[in-house]
């Protein structure tokens, strides 16, 4: 009070303007927010549109300078894809590519969750610091392993076979996916299979019935990585394997699409979109159970 005055009440004029004030700043942050998001998703998706468009272009279209790549200058065809599928053995790449990422997948989590179990619920002195070291050995660089894993494939007589890619890429993907587990493990209360084994279950009981299905978002985050690595990975693949049908995409595809100073480039786009899309559809299905295992491993690990 000054005078008599109440200054503590606005002018309404002045209260109309602040809230207009307020009212534009609102949307235009959220103008901002979309635009930004638009911005990122085309950054995103800008390979993968220049790949869909590509393969389906003429090769007059695609090689003259002064057409745009990002649209049909030409009218498209589907030749190049038709060709991928008949005068190449890509078919065979993608079946292989696809029955060793499963059985890699099966074999980590048969591995990774009574690893990851053991190391978070059966409390040991060593406990920590072998969660640390098998994390750590995720970061040994994959080429300072080949001799020795090079030794083991050829006493094993797994040479030039796709099963050798079997033997090798789950020492990629169990360290860093039992530390996920262990992670998400650690974020589930004991209580749980506890009471479990109250009501008469054994612990491995209580951890298939019980344990397993609440770690559904950390398994989902297993597949996709393990299966991700698998189909992308190329020095293993290109160094244990000659054979054409024992090929996967990661190898194959150049190999069979690059002949000498010859590219067929829509075809290799045309692959390129065919493995992304399944593997970009799972995941996008996945996606907050993915994210959800991702950030509970991390943040609990």
């Amino acid at each position: 009070m000054a005078g008599g005055v109440d200054t503590g009440v606005l002018d309404p004029r002045a209260a109309e303007q602040l809230r207009r004030h307020h009212v534009r700043r609102h949307v235009l942050a959220r103008v901002g927010v979309y635009v930004a998001a638009i911005l990122a998703a085309l950054a995103c998706a800008g390979p993968f549109i220049w790949s869909a468009i590509t393969a389906s272009k003429l090769n007059e279209d695609l090689y003259d300078p002064v057409n745009n790549p990002f649209v049909f200058n030409d009218p498209p065809t589907l030749d190049h894809i038709v060709f991928l599928f008949t005068e190449t053995t890509f078919p065979t790449f993608a079946w292989n590519t696809l029955w060793v990422g499963f059985l890699v997948v099966a074999i980590t989590l048969a591995l990774g969750l009574p690893a990851a179990y053991s190391i978070a619920r059966l409390t040991r002195s060593w406990s920590g610091a072998m969660g640390i070291l098998i994390f750590f050995v995720y970061l040994i660089p994959p080429s300072l392993l080949f001799l020795s894993l090079s030794r083991l494939v050829v006493s094993l007589g797994l040479q030039d076979s796709t099963w050798s890619l079997v033997l090798i890429y789950p020492t990629i993907t169990l360290p860093v996916s039992t530390w996920l587990l262990i992670g998400f493990l650690k974020a589930l209360p004991k209580d749980i299979e506890e009471q479990a084994m109250v009501d008469g279950y054994s612990r491995v009981g209580a951890f298939a019935r019980i344990v397993v299905p609440l770690l559904f978002p950390g398994i989902v985050a297993v597949v996709v990585f393990a299966f991700t690595l698998t189909a992308s990975e190329f020095i293993y693949a290109l160094a244990f394997i000659a054979p054409t049908d024992e090929k996967v995409v990661s190898t194959g595809v150049p190999t069979e699409l690059i002949r000498g100073d010859v590219f067929f480039w829509q075809s290799l786009q045309a692959a390129n979109v065919i493995i992304a899309v399944p593997i970009a559809f799972v995941f996008n299905v996945f996606l907050a159970r993915f994210i959800s295992g991702f950030t509970m491993g991390a943040v609990k690990g």
